[in-house]
Formats: C-alpha cells, sequence, structure tokens
C-alpha cells in the first residue's frame, strides 16, 4: 500500500482566492495590506521559511517587510521593532519568527504583539481567546493541519487524534481546534514513553515536534492519517519533516510531503490572514486618515 499524499497545494489555491477577493475589496478602499516578519535568528529552516512567506506574500499583492535583527539581538530591540510596528498604520500583521537568541523570552515578547496584527496568534491574549472559543486569529500551521483534513474530507469527529507536541505555535492551538470539531485529542511530549504506545492507538496522526524521521512507520496503525508538520534542514541542505515517509506511507493511508504539504497551507494563511486583518483595521481607522490611491500620504 502507498499512502495517498495530501498535498497542500489545492488547500492554497483555495485559501488564496480569499486572499484574493479580500485584496480587491481593500483596493476599493485604497489600502495595500502589510506583513512585517521580525527576525532574530540564522537558522536555516527558518530563513527558509520566512522566505517562503515573503514570496507568497509579494505574489498575493501583500506588502511584506522582513526586518532582520540578527542572532545577537537582545530583548530590548525586539521589543522596539514590535512597538514600531504596533504604531505603523501601513503595518497590518505582525509575525515574531521562532527561535529567538539565547536568553530571550519569547512569550514576553509575544505579549507586545498587538491583537489586532497578531495574524499567527502568538500573543497570550490570542491563544486564550481561541482556548474559550472566542474569534482570534489561530496560530497558521495549527489552523494548517485543520484545513487540509476538511479539504480532503478526513472526518475527525469522535475519532481519535495523537499530536506529537505541545508547543504554543502548534500543538497546544492544534488541541482546541481539534477538541471545537469534537476529536478525542491525545497531546504527547518528550516524556510520553514509548511514543509508539500512544501514536499506534490514534487514527490521525499529527508530528510537530521538529526532529526529523521521529516517527516511522512502527509508530502508526494500518490505515491511519498522517500529518507532518516538521520542517527540519538536513545535513545535505534538503528540507525533511517529522516523518519517515518511505516506513510510514507502506502502513498509512494518506500523508502530508514535506515540502509541499503542511507548509504550502501555513504561508497561505498567514496572507489571507494579514488580509483579514487589513479589512478590520481599516474599517476601525476614519476615512481621513486612510490613504486613498494616488493620494500623497
Amino acid at each position: 500500500m502507498t499512502a495517498l499524499p495530501l498535498t497542500g497545494a489545492p488547500v492554497a489555491l483555495k485559501l488564496r482566492a480569499e486572499t484574493e477577493q479580500n485584496i480587491n475589496a481593500l483596493r476599493r478602499r485604497g489600502v495595500v495590506p502589510g506583513l512585517a516578519v521580525v527576525v532574530a535568528t540564522d537558522n536555516e529552516a527558518t530563513l527558509w521559511y520566512v522566505r517562503s512567506i515573503a514570496r507568497a506574500a509579494e505574489k498575493a499583492g501583500v506588502n511584506c517587510a522582513v526586518v532582520d535583527l540578527g542572532p545577537e539581538a537582545r530583548t530590548e530591540e525586539i521589543t522596539d521593532a514590535l512597538a514600531r510596528l504596533n504604531a505603523d498604520e501601513s503595518t497590518h500583521g505582525i509575525i515574531l519568527q521562532t527561535p529567538l537568541p539565547p536568553g530571550v523570552d519569547a512569550d514576553e515578547l509575544m505579549a507586545g504583539i498587538s491583537a489586532d496584527k497578531d495574524i499567527d496568534g502568538a500573543n497570550p491574549v490570542s491563544l486564550g481567546r481561541l482556548s474559550v472559543g472566542l474569534e482570534a486569529f489561530a496560530p497558521a500551521t495549527a489552523r494548517a493541519v485543520v484545513e487540509i483534513l476538511e479539504h480532503y474530507q478526513v472526518p475527525v469527529t469522535g475519532r481519535h487524534v495523537t499530536v506529537v507536541g505541545r508547543s504554543a505555535v502548534v500543538g497546544k492551538p492544534l488541541l482546541q481546534l481539534l477538541l471545537q470539531r469534537d476529536a478525542t485529542v491525545t497531546v504527547c511530549h518528550s516524556r510520553s514513553r514509548p511514543l509508539e504506545r500512544y501514536t499506534r492507538e490514534a487514527e490521525i496522526v499529527v508530528a510537530a515536534v521538529g526532529r526529523p524521521g521521529l516517527v516511522t512507520g512502527d509508530h502508526v496503525r494500518p490505515e491511519a492519517v498522517v500529518i507532518d508538520v516538521g520542517t527540519n534542514v538536513s545535513e545535505s541542505g534538503e528540507l525533511v519533516g517529522d516523518v519517515e515517509p518511505l516506513s510510514t506511507a507502506e502502513v498509512a493511508s494518506a500523508l502530508t510531503p514535506v515540502p509541499g504539504g503542511v507548509g504550502t497551507v501555513t504561508t497561505a494563511l498567514l496572507v489571507l490572514h494579514t488580509t483579514q486583518a487589513a479589512l478590520q483595521l481599516s474599517e476601525a481607522m476614519p476615512s481621513s486618515r486612510v490613504v486613498r490611491a494616488g493620494s500623497p500620504s
């Protein structure tokens, strides 16, 4: 048996169509949506991801500024950059990309992103609202998993899903999104041993740890659906996931590829979220402060 590849391209295509509608609505208001990505690392996998966001944004007609502060950036420098972007009316979406330099408190800094511009659901306020079912931007990677499952009509209601990884970026918010859809969810972490005890019970397995080849065919039950969230750079410079694809594809019924799976949908969602934030912010802005196309700023 060879697992069905759950590619992200058709899912992203649908999201881009919604983005285009938003862009057209913003254009009628004379607004160009703006996204800023703050980076303070030289991690190659992270930089690859940021470049993919920038390409997707520019292709859609969203201005994207990568604010590279370097791997030695201090907390104060990152705080100041976020404050400037919060105050900048041409910036509608802000991402603080991890990892951050040693000694820098990511949680404290995420709280400094304006909730209105928190298009990747990183602010604790956004995560709290998500956890109780209130409106907020969900972390894009967590939402991408759900979008893929829904697009390929993989039912989650009443089914057992095991999520490997408990980060605030994927694992924890994905737990909330799956619970809202009436799934039964097990969340695993570094002390969940043996891992296969939990993954082999699940009808859907989501791997989101950042360890190449962590999940193999021995970890999944026959006919399981496997979603690989991992983005790791191998020694040869290739992008690989958390799932060992060859052995897993022999057991699973469906598997997302890396690259070309969750990451493709994630970048499309970040661009979509930016346009949604721009629409919300432009509605709240007095008309005299909206810069019309062709008029002086």
